[in-house]
C-alpha cells in the first residue's frame, strides 16, 4: 500500500482489517510513511509515525504523538475501517473511503503534476477548497504560497484591487501600494472560489492574466509578470451561466481545461464514517478520552440528506462531542441535525401556523427572551430574502429587483448566509 507499511504480526493478526484497507489506502496520500503495528510488537520496532492496532471487546481510539492506538471489536464494522482511515489522514489531506471520492483524489494527484488550470464543480460545503489545497501540496509549487479568495464574499468595488493590486493614490483611500492576490501568490497557487460570482468586467482581466501571465494593477500602465497556477471552484452550473450571459464563454473554456466534480455528501455515503471520525479527532477536547462513534449513530448519519454537505456534518459532530462529553461513545441521542432557515412563506405552506416561526439554529429561543438586535436583524433579512426568492422561483435577478438591491448585493448576502451556516438551498 502506498505510504502504509505493515508489521508481519499486524498482517497475521489483523488480516481482515488489512484486506479491507488495501483498496482505500492505495488512493490516499500521506506526508510521511505510516507503520501499522500489532499491540504485541515491541516498541523498538516502531519507526516514525506508527498506529498500533489491537482487538478487544470494546472499541476505542487514541492519538499518541503523530501516531495513535486503535482498538476494535469487529473487523467487519464500518466504524473500524473508518476510524483507521481518519487516523491515517490525521495530519491533513482529503479524507475519503467512497470509491467515487477515491477516484477524484487519485485524479487530483495526477493533475497536481501539471500546471494546467483546474475547474472544480460541486455544491457548497463539499470540500472543494480541501481538494484544491491537496492539488497544491502535491505539486512542485508546494513550498510556495497557496491563497484562497472567495469571489462572492468580497464587495465588487474592492475585488479588482484585491485581485490585481493597485498603485498608491489610484483611488480614494489608497494610501499605499497593494500587491494584490495574484502577485502575493506568485510562484504558487491561487484559488478563486465561487468564480461564478465574479463581475463580467473583472472576468476580462482574469482572462488576460491567465492567457498572458501578467496583471495590470489599478493606476498602473505597465503589466507585471506573475507565475500563478489558478484553481477555480463553482457551486453553480457554469455552462448555464454562460448561456445566460452572466459568465464569459472564453473564460469558461480557458478554465475548463480539466473539470472535476465533487458530488454532494448524500451521494457518497462511504465518506460519512471516515469524515465523522476525522472531525471527532479534530475537535476532540484535549486531555479527555476520545469517544467512539456507535453503529447506531453512524446509521442515523448515513440516513440524513445532508443539504449542508461536509460543513453540516462538521456542525453535527461538534455538537455530538459536546452532548456526549464524559461518555465512551457518541450514541444516537447525541446526533442533532441543523435546522435549515426557511422563508416564512415556505414554512406556512408546509405547516400552517398562527404566528411566524423564529429560527435559532438547532435550539429554538423564545422570541420574548433577551436577544441581540444584530441577530434579530440578520434573521429578518435572511427570511425576507429567501421568501422573495421562493416567490420568484429562485430567479435572482427578479428577486433583487423586488428587494430593491442589485443582483451582486443579493449574491453577497447569500454568500454571507452560507458562511454563517444558514442553509439557502442549491437553487439559490
Amino acid at each position: 500500500m502506498i505510504g502504509v507499511n505493515e508489521s508481519a504480526r499486524f498482517t497475521r493478526q489483523h488480516g481482515a482489517v488489512a484486506s479491507r484497507l488495501t483498496g482505500i489506502a492505495t488512493s490516499l496520500f500521506f506526508e510521511r510513511p505510516v507503520l501499522l503495528a500489532d499491540a504485541a510488537d515491541p516498541k523498538s520496532s516502531h519507526e516514525g509515525r506508527t498506529i498500533v492496532i489491537e482487538r478487544s471487546d470494546t472499541a476505542s481510539i487514541a492519538l499518541v504523538g503523530k501516531g495513535g492506538h486503535l482498538t476494535y471489536s469487529d473487523p467487519g464494522h464500518e466504524t473500524t475501517i473508518a476510524a483507521l482511515v481518519a487516523m491515517l489522514c490525521a495530519n491533513g489531506g482529503p479524507v475519503a473511503a467512497d470509491p467515487v471520492s477515491l477516484a477524484v483524489i487519485a485524479l487530483a494527484d495526477r493533475l497536481a503534476q501539471t500546471d494546467i488550470p483546474v475547474l472544480i464543480h460541486g455544491p457548497t460545503g463539499t470540500g472543494k477548497e480541501v481538494l484544491s489545497k491537496f492539488i497544491h501540496q502535491r505539486s512542485a509549487r508546494a513550498d510556495q504560497p497557496f491563497i484562497a479568495v472567495n469571489c462572492a464574499a468580497i464587495p465588487e468595488t474592492m475585488l479588482e484591487a484585491l485581485l490585481f493590486g493597485h498603485e498608491k493614490g489610484a483611488f480614494t483611500g489608497a494610501n499605499a501600494t497593494g500587491e494584490g492576490f495574484f502577485r502575493a501568490a506568485d510562484g504558487g497557487t491561487l484559488l478563486l472560489d465561487e468564480i461564478a460570482e465574479m463581475p463580467l468586467s473583472l472576468q476580462a482581466k482574469l482572462l488576460r492574466a491567465l492567457q498572458e501571465g501578467e496583471v495590470v494593477p489599478i493606476g498602473a500602465t505597465t503589466p507585471v509578470k506573475v507565475d500563478v497556477r489558478v484553481i477555480a471552484c463553482a457551486n453553480r452550473d457554469l455552462p448555464g451561466e454562460v448561456a445566460a450571459g452572466r459568465f464569459r464563454e472564453d473564460l469558461f473554456y480557458r478554465l475548463n481545461v480539466f473539470p472535476m466534480t465533487l458530488a454532494p455528501l448524500a451521494e457518497r455515503t462511504g465518506d460519512i464514517a471516515p469524515l465523522a471520525f476525522a472531525m471527532i479527532l479534530r475537535h476532540r477536547t484535549k486531555g479527555q478520552a476520545i469517544p467512539w462513534l456507535s453503529e447506531a449513530a453512524l446509521a442515523t448519519l448515513k440516513a440524513h440528506k445532508w443539504p449542508g454537505n461536509v460543513r453540516e456534518l462538521e456542525n453535527v459532530i461538534r455538537r455530538a462531542l459536546l452532548l456526549s462529553s464524559g461518555k465512551d461513545s457518541i450514541a444516537n441521542e447525541h446526533i442533532v441535525f441543523d435546522t435549515p432557515v426557511r422563508s416564512v412563506a415556505a414554512q406556512e405552506r408546509a405547516e400552517p401556523q398562527t404566528q411566524a416561526p423564529v429560527y435559532q439554529g438547532v435550539y429554538e429561543v423564545p422570541p420574548s427572551g433577551a436577544r441581540r438586535l444584530s441577530k434579530i436583524v440578520r434573521e429578518s433579512e435572511a427570511n425576507a430574502i429567501m421568501q422573495t426568492l421562493d416567490a420568484c422561483n429562485g430567479r435572482r435577478a427578479e428577486a433583487a429587483k423586488q428587494l430593491g438591491i442589485s443582483e451582486r448585493t443579493l449574491r453577497y448576502r447569500l454568500a454571507s448566509f452560507r458562511e454563517a451556516g444558514i442553509a439557502v438551498g442549491g437553487a439559490r
